[in-house]
This record gives C-alpha cells, structure tokens and sequence, in this order.
C-alpha cells in the first residue's frame, strides 16, 4: 500500500478546500460551474485536484491562475522542484503550500494511486525538454499525460470501480478531448511561447516547414490542422459521454455539463476556419448555462447503447 494514513496536520481541510475553491474560480469558470453541479463531497476532491493542477502549471508555465505564460528561467529545475514537493506530500508530509497540500489530502481520501499525479508531472517534464510531437500517436501520449490522467484522477474521486478498465479508459478520453480543443485554440499562442504541438507528419504532409506555421500564407492550411484537432476532439468526447452515462445522476450532470462547456471551444475553432486565431475562443456565460441546461436533460436520459472505442489511442496498461 503506497497510501499514508492519519488525519492531515497545519491547515485544516476546511481551510485547503476553501483555498481550491478560489483556485478553480480564478483559473476556470468552466470547470468551476461545472463542479456545482457535484455532490459536495465530489465536489469538494474535484477543486482539490484542481488546484495542484493548477499550481503545477503555473510553476511549469510562469502564470498566474493560467493567462499569458511567461519566461521560466529554467524549466527543468521547475519541474523538479514540482516533483520533490508532490513526492513529499504523497509520503504524508504536509508541506505548507495550500496546493500541494490539497493533494495530499485528495489522494488519501479518494485513494487515488500515486502513479497517476507522477504521469502528469511527465507531461510537464516534456515541456521543459521543448519535446514535440512526431506522430500523431506522439500527440495523443502527450495529451493523456497532461490531461487524460486528470479525467482518471477523476474517476477515482466520482468513486469508479478501478477494475472497470473501460470507464477509466473513456475518463481519459474526455481529458484527452480537451487538451485537444486547448491545442487547437492555442495554436498562436503557444507558438509565441516557442511551443508546437502539432506533429511534424501533419506539417509535412501540408507541406508547412517546422516552425513557419503562423506565416500567413500557411493560414489556410493551419486552419485544416486545427479542423482535424476538431474532429479527433469530438471522437474523444463522444467517447467519454458514452462512460460518463455510467456515473451517478449528478456526477453524470457535471461532465455532460464539462464536456459540452468545453467541446465549444474545439467546435468554434473548426468554424472560424483560417480566423480562428483573430480573437481567443471563449465560451461566453450564456453558452455555458446553456450546457447546463442541456446536460441536466442528457443526464436523464437512459444509458446509450454499449459502443467500443475502435480507432481511439488507449492509455499503457497498469
């Protein structure tokens, strides 16, 4: 057993549950409405998760609550400094850093195997190492790691049987659908940052030379890449739904309500063509409630028929 036990010592949960709960407010009101939708409880572990996510990033990133990022002097001392504090408060140790310390508390409580927050920290290692993606197998690898294991992380706290290997599976499809969507919105901004992850086969197969993708006589062209980020988004998603109609009602609410919410933004990026980068994609407030509407009717409505995830990237087996 890889879990400490005992009650957690410094700052109250009440105090850590609180601080996550600015956390998600100040860096997502997408996924801070969608987590009112839990049970308090789920909800509760959900803003926990959240805001080490959160404060892992922005180490990673040099933000603030996400944001503009902004030089790091040096990436690769960030993410270790990022895994020796996780690594401390997976051993039971309270740390003193409200994030960190939240999931400390998470992972006991929801008994979430330390495995998985060490495969997000991956994704962040990769980052530093300015990887990129050859393939498009490459890509999706990379989004597990930086988002798929969240949507399992998940799955332990909404209380999945872990030897149900296909809803886990189909979690980590909606991670995966969002980092998705993130890439394709990001494209610009992430080339800013001197990041890329579109596959180098894609890029050769459109004929753009690496690193000249934003000129604009390659707009058009970007504009495909980002439709195909689109599509796969939306196989992921449809996945997901089919896994999240396993939960219970509310929890099954507040990922119908998640995956709507986010899946605007991959679809209006599809939409804006060669445009989609003039403005940042957002999802406006109206959008959002909407969703919700929307997701508390698919919420009840009976499980749709089994479907296998054929042609989808699948997480290495445990």
């Amino acid at each position: 057993m890889d879990r400490p036990q005992g009650p957690v010592s410094g700052a109250s949960r009440e105090a850590l549950v609180a601080t996550a709960g600015e956390s998600i407010t100040r860096g997502s009101r997408s996924f801070a409405l969608a987590s009112r939708l839990f049970g308090r409880r789920t909800r509760e572990h959900a803003w926990l998760l959240y805001a080490w996510c959160r404060r892992c990033d922005d180490l990673a990133d040099g933000q603030d609550h996400g944001g503009a990022m902004a030089a790091v002097a040096d990436a690769s001392a960030g993410v270790a400094y990022i895994r020796e504090i996780t690594e401390r408060v997976l051993a039971g140790d309270v740390v003193g850093d409200p994030a960190f310390d939240a999931l400390g508390l998470v992972v006991r409580e929801c008994e979430i195997p330390h495995a998985l927050p060490r495969d997000h920290i991956m994704g962040f290692a990769m980052d530093a190492a300015d990887w990129r993606p050859r393939t498009e197998a490459d890509l999706l690898a990379y989004c597990y790691r930086v988002a798929g294991v969240v949507g399992l992380m998940m799955a332990h706290i909404m209380r999945v049987d872990p030897a149900d290997r296909d809803t886990f599976d189909r979690a980590s499809d909606l991670g995966i659908a969002f980092q998705l969507a993130n890439i394709a919105r990001d494209i610009e901004e992430d080339d800013r940052a001197g990041r890329c992850y579109l596959p180098l086969d894609w890029l050769v197969e459109l004929d753009i030379p690496p690193g000249e993708q934003m000129k604009p006589q390659f707009r058009q062209r970007l504009a495909v890449m980002a439709k195909w980020l689109a599509e796969m988004a939306a196989e992921y998603e449809a996945s997901a739904r089919r896994g999240a109609a396993r939960l219970p009602f509310r929890a099954r609410w507040a990922v119908f309500a998640a995956a709507g919410i986010y899946g605007d933004i991959a679809r209006a990026v599809r939409e804006r063509g060669d445009h989609a980068w003039d403005h940042r994609v957002v999802t406006s407030r109206r959008a959002k409630l909407g969703w919700i509407a929307r997701a508390w009717g698919q919420a009840l409505a009976g499980p749709p028929a089994p479907e296998p995830r054929e042609g989808l990237w699948t997480r290495p087996a445990e």
